[in-house]
């Protein structure tokens, strides 16, 4: 859908930070065991379309915003919703099933893959050493000992407890 979305408010131009009307964004909007699903795409992205899919699905599960066994938009569906070719979106859905996100069920659809636990815990594993990489880069380029990094990660951490 391009412009806004019209089954909700929260959904203008396809995502809640950018401005109405905005250009080259489509959105899916679907309820869904009263949740939503929105995902945006965006053509000023670098990445592929199946990758914006992927990567949003992606965390509207670690987020928990999408449930174990919960039955998601057919890949037909999402692919009229999103105004976009059916082989990207079931591009979209391999590519999640291959990573264990999604099981698909022949005749019945495609639904959040059950036994995520260890899944999530190594995706969420995953991006926290990501974002220490980036940390213990920027304290080298910073002259920061790695005395000093643990110091404030451990002042980071007390102050959230």
């Amino acid at each position: 859908m391009r412009g806004t979305c019209p089954r909700t408010p929260r959904c203008e131009a396809g995502r809640r930070d950018a401005p109405p009307g905005a250009p080259g964004r489509r959105s899916a909007h679907e309820e869904r065991k009263g949740s939503t699903l929105d995902i945006i795409i965006s053509n000023a992205s670098d990445k592929p379309i199946y990758e914006q899919i992927v990567s949003q699905m992606k965390g509207l599960i670690l987020a928990g915003e999408l449930d174990e066994g919960q039955q998601l938009p057919s890949i037909r569906a999402l692919a009229s919703d999103l105004r976009i070719s059916v082989i990207t979106t079931k591009r979209a859905y391999a590519e999640l099933e291959a990573q264990g996100f999604v099981e698909t069920v022949q005749g019945k659809g495609s639904f959040v893959a059950g036994g995520n636990k260890e899944l999530l815990r190594e995706e969420h594993l995953r991006t926290i050493e990501d974002l220490l990489a980036r940390a213990v880069h920027e304290a080298r380029t910073a002259n920061v000992t790695t005395n000093e990094l643990h110091d404030m990660l451990n002042l980071i951490a007390e102050s959230d407890d």
